[in-house]
């Protein structure tokens, strides 16, 4: 099957390599290089260099896309336009790390740690024109562990999806699986979180449980963090590590000898 694979970053390589693996991926679209680091050079997105190396077709927008019978997105970055997905014979697949209509939008991984949810899952829909809103082709559960990160989380959430999205499409293309419409009116929605969303007020009275789950929903991006009494930012990382800004990380206890009256 000729599959179109749209998405960016390194966690949704696994899909990207069963696809390669499997079926015939024709061309992929993510997002362009970005200038970045004191020198100002171009960084290419994880999902553009194991294209590069395989010699498959790269796309930074939607024009001049080759026909295709398939879409697959996943983490891909952008909203994908109507006509793209009618574009391809059965429409685009879209891979999202979360049990559909719950945690719509950006975030949804970082959102169910930082809420305490136990379980998660994800939900493989059949793109429509809106965001997270097509219906559903297929569902699994997962189980958060009690020290999961929103990296260890959401690489196991992916690399399972490659199976189970390979082993769905040929039935799915044959018309064997009828998509279930969600239900919209239990839709919750996340964010784009940006740095500044990584910041806790530990002055505040909250709880031990509320700020272990938040430090993992924020790691690795955009790291939860806090400010001290003389200004400075203080990384808050897994595993009771802390950075100073411009210093290495330390254990809470280290950090605690030479500010004391941290809130720590």
């Amino acid at each position: 099957m000729k599959i179109v694979f749209f998405g960016t970053p390194d966690y949704v390589l696994p899909i990207l390599e069963k696809l390669y693996k499997y079926h015939e991926v024709i061309a992929v679209v993510t997002q362009s290089p970005k200038k970045s680091g004191r020198g100002q050079k171009l960084t290419y997105s994880p999902v553009d260099n194991f294209t590069h190396k395989r010699k498959i077709p790269i796309f930074f927008d939607f024009v001049n896309l080759p026909n295709a019978d398939l879409g697959v997105c996943a983490a891909y970055g952008q909203i994908v336009p109507p006509y793209v997905i009618s574009h391809m014979l059965y429409g685009i697949l879209n891979v999202h790390p979360s049990l559909l209509p719950k945690y719509r939008g950006a975030s949804p991984v970082q959102a169910v740690i930082a809420n305490g949810d136990i379980q998660t899952g994800v939900t493989i829909i059949k793109m429509d024109e809106k965001v997270d809103h097509g219906p559903i082709v297929t569902q699994f559960k997962e189980e958060i562990l009690p020290n999961d990160t929103t990296e260890t989380l959401r690489a196991r959430l992916f690399e399972r999806s490659a199976q189970v999205l390979i082993d769905l499409i040929p039935n799915y293309s044959k018309g064997k699986i009828n998509p279930k419409s969600q239900d919209h009116e239990k839709a919750t929605y996340t964010k784009v979180l940006k740095k500044e969303d990584g910041f806790i007020d530990l002055t505040v009275h909250c709880s031990l449980i509320t700020v272990h789950n938040f430090i993992r929903a924020m790691y690795p991006w955009p790291c939860a963090w806090t400010r001290l009494s003389d200004g400075k930012r203080l990384k808050l990382l897994p595993n009771d590590m802390v950075q100073l800004e411009g210093k290495n990380p330390v254990s809470k206890r280290q950090f605690k000898l030479t500010y004391p009256s941290s809130v720590f």
